[in-house]
């Protein structure tokens, strides 16, 4: 279908009455409401500029989150975020990738239902070329970024304490305290002190204390998926601000393509459709693109046009090239003691010590983790016995498992990508993401010396071991990085140092997709710097 102008009509609503007509006059069109694209539409809106941001998922809508985290708990009733349907189709080949497993589409993006574990880069992961001779440079560093993490911490509302010897160095405390170590800390912490290894609090981004008209944080256990009392953030928050500014929200308005003026080097449209298979255009005087590590190639390469055969902002040939995650490594098992998992639904500590280590280079984070074994609320609803025999079967199963997991850095590598699917289509005829992703024996060797670790930890605890997971039954963290990196060089790299694209004057293309590394660190803060630091850019620019 052709695309309207969008004069007049239908609003290609769901019968819910909002209007889904293009605004007028917009300054600013950003592309996805995750954290990128809410904390940018925020920080325009409040400078005083027209901004409309196109959400391809739906609002949900906070007094649901009961509902949804029932759904969550409940077996067989779906996936509480409605991921999934030819909506959300994907291929992939090499090592598999299960891409729907982690991330929503709707207002809030994936911190809707993210883990809320919050780091820094270190100082090296800006730097892998100049001191290993692997990967690449950042075109900026840690001191450039430093200030915008500390505005990221505030926006979040981080809980952390300044007990990490391994840690960046900072220009202030975080803005709340940390939370208090788990009871399970408490046990690992004699065993790590005879092994000479540091724990540390772990900075999440949930209230410890009431925080920005939200509440502390109450308890329920079920951060990932659903947190029901909003004492975790989402980037709802920074786009009910924007809202508030001015801002205007679409949400199921996913965006089919962006198009370019004759010269092919400013886009003048987004190319959106309607719940009722509408095509608009939304044009703006800069556009934001902010839709994910998976997401933002993909719309470059469904844009390709005369001018760009290869897809937009791809001179390079980089978009959907150099595909990181970061790798799960992880062991654990049983005490002849009550351990009290799954009572904190979230990390209180870990350990940066064999982050910086340069043998093997690749970088590595333990946590400590809260959540082994099996949730005795999610195995009880799913339990086919009842009474005392389900009791004696929770006894069996319950509060006494342990557990060390651990992130694993992955450097790029250009044969692992983001291509479109030739064959396969989504609910609008577009083809499907396809991604090609393996691991390289560096990284496998670095997995198996976190395991090496993680053993040590467990035998020292006196735990009998009953799993691992190591090179053979990794899984991704689902940060999906690299796909549009962040460069000096416009032959090697799609953004410049403010995420501006090097072929379109007046594209920005954000978050984790322009990480040219990816550290071992939860990108989330990063991916919140990157944005405010990119939001002066696209201010300046209007």
């Amino acid at each position: 279908m052709g695309a309207s102008d969008g004069g007049g009509g239908s609003d290609g609503g769901v019968g819910d009455g909002l209007d889904r007509t293009p605004s007028a006059d917009a300054d600013v069109c950003v592309v996805g409401s995750g954290p990128t694209g809410a904390l940018i539409a925020h920080r325009l809106a409040e400078a005083g500029a027209n901004v409309v941001v196109l959400e391809a998922g739906p609002r949900f809508e906070f007094t649901a989150r009961r509902e949804q985290q029932e759904r969550h708990v409940r077996p067989g009733m779906g996936d509480p975020w409605e991921m999934g349907g030819p909506r959300d189709a994907y291929s992939t080949e090499g090592r598999h990738y299960p891409l729907n497993a982690a991330r929503v589409k709707g207002v809030g993006g994936s911190t809707l239902h993210w883990q809320g574990m919050v780091m820094r880069l270190h100082e090296r992961d800006f730097e892998m070329q100049t001191r290993y001779g692997v990967g690449v440079d950042w075109p900026i560093d840690y001191d450039d970024l430093r200030p915008y993490y500390a505005a990221a911490e505030r926006a979040f509302g981080v809980a952390g304490a300044t007990d990490n010897p391994y840690a960046p160095p900072r220009e202030e405390p975080f803005p709340l305290p940390a939370f208090p170590p788990s009871y399970s800390d408490s046990l690992f912490a004699d065993a790590c002190e005879r092994l000479e290894i540091d724990m540390h609090s772990v900075p999440n981004a949930r209230n410890s204390e009431p925080y920005d008209g939200r509440a502390p944080c109450q308890g329920y256990g079920t951060c990932k998926p659903i947190c029901p009392s909003g004492a975790k953030y989402t980037a709802e928050s920074h786009v009910a601000k924007a809202e508030a500014a001015g801002a205007r929200v679409l949400d199921r308005v996913p965006v089919q393509r962006l198009e370019h003026d004759a010269a092919g080097t400013t886009i003048e449209a987004a190319v959106y459709a309607t719940p009722d298979g509408t095509e608009r255009r939304q044009p703006a005087s800069q556009f934001v693109l902010a839709c994910g590590g998976v997401e933002n190639a993909r719309l470059l390469l469904l844009s390709a046009s005369e001018q760009h055969p290869e897809g937009l902002a791809n001179s390079s040939g980089a978009v959907g090239r150099f595909f990181m995650d970061h790798l799960f490594a992880g062991a654990g098992g049983r005490l002849d003691e009550p351990t009290r998992q799954n009572h904190v639904g979230f990390n209180t500590s870990e350990t940066h010590q064999f982050y910086d280590d340069t043998e093997p280079i690749e970088g590595m984070k333990l946590e400590f983790l809260n959540y082994a074994g099996p949730s005795p609320v999610i195995e009880a609803l799913g339990a086919d016995t009842w009474g005392d025999e389900l009791a004696d079967q929770l006894d069996d199963s319950y509060g006494t498992h342990v557990a060390v997991g651990g992130l694993v850095e992955q450097l790029p590598d250009g044969d692992n990508r983001v291509t479109l699917d030739p064959e396969r289509r989504d609910d609008h005829g577009n083809p499907v993401p396809h991604v090609e992703w393996s691991l390289g024996e560096r990284t496998e060797r670095v997995l198996r010396r976190a395991n090496e670790i993680q053993h040590a930890i467990l035998e020292e605890l006196g735990a009998s071991i009953e799993w691992t997971v190591g090179p053979e039954a990794t899984g991704p963290a689902y940060h999906q990085m690299g796909t549009t990196r962040m460069g000096a060089d416009p032959d090697q790299s799609v953004v410049d140092a403010e995420c501006r694209a090097h072929d379109l004057g007046n594209l920005w293309i954000v978050g984790s997709s322009v990480f040219p590394t990816g550290g071992a660190m939860n990108p989330t803060l990063t991916i919140a710097a990157l944005s405010l630091r990119a939001a002066e850019s696209v201010a300046a620019s209007l």
